[in-house]
């Protein structure tokens, strides 16, 4: 039995050792074939990052899919049962690093668009792909800055699917319509470091931080709302003292991260840790890093039609969620009015032997093929 395109293509993609940065060829094979179906392809590159942006037509509504061609590292080769770019069919499963972190995703979206154009040559409104190799790394030189070019230029994206792996248990049970912002901060509380037997003389910063430390933790940040969880707020890292048991140290350095809903803002957040700092009367520095800002789709035009392809194809009623990090679709909220994330089963994603079931590759493929056909040929 020969293998279908999209496993083929599938295939291809993860044969090429593009760890973050790097794309190892696989934009170029992805721009020779949607050349074919009457793409116009550009190579955006951005410091040392490729990123691929391609449409077909120049007419609304502009459907774009969007992924990335980068993976992460692959850990200890002697913990994978077969070479993690060496694509290997075992089981009803294909292993490899990025099967399910996005290569099947991409796979699917090309071969969907090669089947809707054979089948609608000259369909309604465009399609659109951006792919970049920078969603793994800092993405600082991927999505974000093709879509500031995007907008430089005015173009209007209507409706982006992301082929993020978000379903959980079954292909298709989850979608993503949201994303809760990350915001970061470091925290040096400083005090005066002394030998513990003179305490009088000394002001540990570990003592003097604990109660404040009590009250962030014991916040309420929001409440959430319809489509988000309420903001939390989560100590990643604390640490003090020059490891000797006997010196009071001088400054003690706290890491947290806030992944913050629709509820909250970065400034709402930023002011009432401050507020909290200055009540307990810490001599502190406060640096934030804004990781990224929550994005939210309310049900429309493109979540009824993915939700009625994934019903007709899979035969399951998928459920809307904005659980889990943060991904590109951040950046492309902020020129898409509808971001709408869904890929394959997300259970193998960034460990070893990742790997994703081959019966769901066409599935896959046909409910990206189905919601183009829902949104260019009114078929909804």
């Amino acid at each position: 039995m020969s293998e279908s395109a999209v496993l083929q293509l599938t295939k291809d993609l993860i044969s090429r050792p593009s760890v973050t940065p790097e794309d190892a060829g696989c934009q170029q094979v992805l721009t020779q074939r949607l050349q074919a179906v009457g793409f116009h392809c550009e190579s955006l590159v951005f410091g040392d990052v490729a990123n691929l942006w391609a449409r077909r037509g120049t007419a609304q509504p502009l459907l774009v899919f969007a992924g990335h061609t980068d993976v992460v590292p692959t850990g200890p080769l002697d913990q994978w049962n077969s070479a993690p770019f060496t694509p290997t069919e075992r089981d009803g499963k294909l292993y490899g690093r990025g099967t399910a972190d996005m290569k099947s995703s991409i796979a699917a979206f090309v071969v969907a668009v090669e089947e809707f154009v054979s089948r609608n040559p000259d369909h309604q409104g465009s399609i659109g792909l951006l792919i970049t190799a920078d969603e793994e790394g800092p993405s600082v030189n991927g999505t974000v800055m093709v879509c500031n070019e995007l907008a430089r230029r005015g173009e209007q994206l209507d409706y982006c699917i992301v082929g993020e792996p978000t379903s959980v248990d079954a292909l298709g049970d989850t979608v993503k319509n949201g994303r809760r912002g990350s915001l970061s901060g470091k925290l040096v509380v400083k005090g005066k470091q002394g030998h513990v037997a003179y305490p009088h003389l000394a002001r540990n910063p570990i003592h003097l931080l604990a109660p404040a430390l009590a009250d962030l933790v014991a916040q309420q940040w929001d409440d959430g709302n319809e489509y988000f969880p309420a903001t939390t707020f989560q100590v990643s890292n604390l640490h003090s003292g020059t490891g000797a048991t006997n010196v009071v140290p001088g400054t003690a350095i706290l890491d947290f991260n806030f992944r913050f809903s629709t509820a909250s803002t970065p400034d709402s957040l930023k002011e009432r840790v401050g507020l909290i700092l200055d009540a307990h009367k810490l001599d502190y520095d406060l640096d934030w890093t804004l990781g990224g800002k929550p994005f939210l789709t309310p049900k429309g035009e493109l979540s009824t039609a993915l939700a009625q392809a994934i019903q007709d194809e899979a035969g399951i009623a998928t459920e809307l969620s904005t659980t889990g990090g943060t991904s590109d679709g951040r950046f492309i909220a902020a020129i898409c009015p509808q971001v709408i994330e869904f890929g394959p089963i997300n259970a193998t994603i960034h460990q070893i032997n990742e790997h994703i079931r081959l019966d769901t590759l066409e599935p896959l493929k046909n409910i990206y093929r189905r919601t183009l056909e829902h949104l260019l040929l009114n078929t909804a």
